[in-house]
């Protein structure tokens, strides 16, 4: 649906309990952007911007783009095809966000993006991810949470009946490994003492990291909110 107006009513449906708080501050929101997603159009993005600008103190717009190469190699792209493919959505989907930002108003849209040249030269994103890396290599049950949701990402990407690999989840995990950062501790990242990370969709691997049920635990002032335009929730 692409036919949204300034007037778009976004309902926000904290993720767990322990969500609610940081949404209700009205801090900071960060906003998945998934690349190669039709979803995200100029229009969504506009009206995703319209309604950051108009509930929150700040905002970013959160782009996996560099992490991208690792699912595409698992569907059977070869490394420097996968870079430059990634490269190329990654480039596409930044200016996307560019374009719908100025549209709003933002003189500088640069500063509201939190794509992989930008994480690359934040410390505490970098120290999250190697602890990301880290929970992955032992902790076995962990290991297995971030598999699944792995799992979830490449059943939508393979033809229908085909089941993805052990290996092709080992390769295209590291791409949900560079996202567990975002939704650990973005607070940090964003340099904001409270954080929501926004996003249309509900993860079971995330609905358990906010219940607090992994080992590996967020910041008590990071959530998590699911987004429908009202006229979708209808």
């Amino acid at each position: 649906m692409n036919n949204l107006s300034e007037s778009t009513v976004l309902l926000t449906t904290p993720l767990t309990e322990h969500c609610a708080a940081p949404l209700r501050s009205g801090r900071h929101v960060c906003i998945g952007v998934s690349p190669f997603n039709s979803y995200f159009s100029v229009e969504r993005i506009t009206a995703l911007a319209r309604w950051a600008m108009r509930e929150f103190e700040r905002f970013h717009f959160f782009v996996p783009d560099h992490a991208a190469v690792y699912t595409l190699e698992a569907l059977g792209y070869e490394p420097g095809r996968a870079q430059r493919k990634a490269g190329r959505q990654g480039q596409y989907v930044v200016n996307k966000i560019c374009r719908a930002l100025r549209d709003v108003g933002v003189l500088e849209p640069e500063e509201h993006l939190l794509d992989g040249a930008t994480l690359a030269r934040n410390d505490r994103y970098r120290e999250l991810l190697r602890d990301a890396g880290a929970w992955f290599m032992t902790d076995d049950a962990f290991a297995a949470e971030c598999l699944d949701a792995t799992r979830w990402v490449l059943d939508r990407r393979l033809p229908d009946g085909q089941a993805p690999t052990e290996d092709q989840l080992r390769c295209a995990v590291r791409y949900f490994l560079a996202e567990l950062p975002m939704f650990i501790d973005t607070p940090a990242i964003a340099g904001v003492d409270s954080s929501v990370f926004a996003y249309h969709q509900r993860v079971a691997f995330l609905e358990r990291l906010y219940a607090r049920e992994l080992a590996w635990l967020p910041n008590p002032a990071q959530g998590f909110v699911v987004l429908t335009p009202r006229e979708e929730a209808a």
